[in-house]
C-alpha cells in the first residue's frame, strides 16, 4: 500500500510528556513550523517552561496520563480549543525503572506500566473518536528500541514498550481504509532526563554505582539529542511511515532483532562496553 503523506507543519497537534525531553522538543519544533500545540504533563513547572518557549497558539494541561477520565476531559478541552482539524496525537509520556526481575519492586513496575502503556491506551482512546470523526489525523505512540529487543534489568520497561508496539500495530490494521493512521516510534538512546528520574533502588549490575553514576553511564552512550529526535519523528510522520526508528542505535537494534533474534545481546554487550569506555575517556580529557 502506498504511503500517505501526513502534513504536520502549520496544523494543530497534541503532545503528552511535553515538560522535557522529546515531548518538549516536539512542541518546539512544530510550533516553529506554525502549528498550534496542546501540551500536557504531570510536571507543572516543566510544562510551564515548555509553554514559555513556544510561539503561537498553545493549550497547556497538567495531566496524569494514568487517569483515563482526565484524558477524556483533556480531549474534550482540546476539541473546543482547536483552531483547525487535529493533525496528530503524540502519546509520548514515559518513565523508567531499573531492576532485575529477581529484585523487582512490584509497585515500581506497576507505576511504570500505568504510565508507559496504560497512558498510551488512554490517550489513544480519548482522542481517536475525534480523528475518526474528522477522517484524518495520526496517532503517534512512543515505543522504544526496548520494544524491539528485551534487555537485562529492563523487564518492566521492555514489557510496556513491547505492549505499546503491539497495541499500535493492531490499531493500524483496524484503521485500514480510513483517513486515520497509527505510528510506532522506536527511539534509541536519547539524551533526556529519563534515567535521572527513574526508580532505582540499587545497581542491578552489582557494580555499586549510585543512581547518578548510572544515569551518567546511560548518557555516555546516547547518540541522539531530543531536538534531533523530534525532527526525525515529525519527518517520518509527514512521509507516511508506520514505524519510525530514531537514531543510529535504533537501526542497529532493528537489524539485530532480525539477524540474531536470540543471540543479539552478545553483540550488544560488546558495543555497550566500548561506548561506555569511550564516554569515560572523553570525560577524563
Amino acid at each position: 500500500m502506498p504511503r500517505k503523506n501526513r502534513p504536520l507543519s502549520g496544523h494543530p497537534v497534541m503532545i503528552t510528556g511535553a515538560a522535557s525531553g522529546i515531548g518538549r522538543s516536539l512542541a518546539q519544533f512544530l510550533a516553529r513550523q506554525g502549528s498550534a500545540v496542546a501540551i500536557a504533563d504531570i510536571d507543572a513547572a516543566g510544562l510551564a517552561r515548555t509553554a514559555a518557549s513556544l510561539s503561537g497558539p498553545v493549550l497547556t494541561r497538567v495531566l496524569d496520563v494514568r487517569d483515563a477520565g482526565a484524558q477524556l476531559a483533556f480531549a474534550a478541552e482540546v476539541r473546543d480549543w482547536l483552531p483547525a482539524p487535529l493533525a496528530a496525537v503524540f502519546n509520548n509520556a514515559g518513565v523508567a525503572v531499573s531492576s532485575s526481575v529477581l529484585d523487582a519492586v512490584p509497585e515500581d513496575d506497576e507505576w511504570l506500566r500505568q504510565i508507559n502503556f496504560d497512558g498510551v491506551v488512554h490517550g489513544t482512546r480519548a482522542f481517536l473518536p475525534l480523528l475518526v470523526e474528522q477522517d484524518r489525523g495520526v496517532i503517534v505512540n512512543t515505543s522504544s528500541v526496548f520494544g524491539l529487543l528485551g534487555m537485562p534489568n529492563q523487564s518492566a520497561y521492555c514489557a510496556a514498550k513491547f505492549a505499546v508496539r503491539g497495541f499500535t500495530d493492531a490499531l493500524r490494521q483496524e484503521l485500514r481504509g480510513t483517513g486515520v493512521s497509527a505510528v510506532n516510534v522506536h527511539p534509541g538512546g536519547i539524551t533526556t532526563n529519563i534515567a535521572r528520574n527513574a526508580r532505582v533502588h540499587k545497581d542491578p549490575e552489582g557494580l555499586g554505582r549510585s543512581k547518578e553514576q548510572m544515569a551518567a553511564d546511560f548518557e555516555a552512550v546516547t547518540m541522539t539529542s531530543p531536538d534531533r529526535a523530534a525532527e526525525i519523528i515529525c519527518r517520518g510522520v509527514e512521509r507516511g511511515k508506520s514505524r519510525i526508528l530514531v537514531g543510529p542505535d535504533a537501526y542497529l537494534f532493528d537489524a539485530l532483532a532480525r539477524i540474531a533474534p536470540t543471540h543479539y545481546y552478545d553483540v550488544m554487550d560488546v558495543l555497550m562496553r566500548r561506548l561506555r569506555a569511550r564516554g569515560q575517556a572523553g570525560a577524563a580529557v
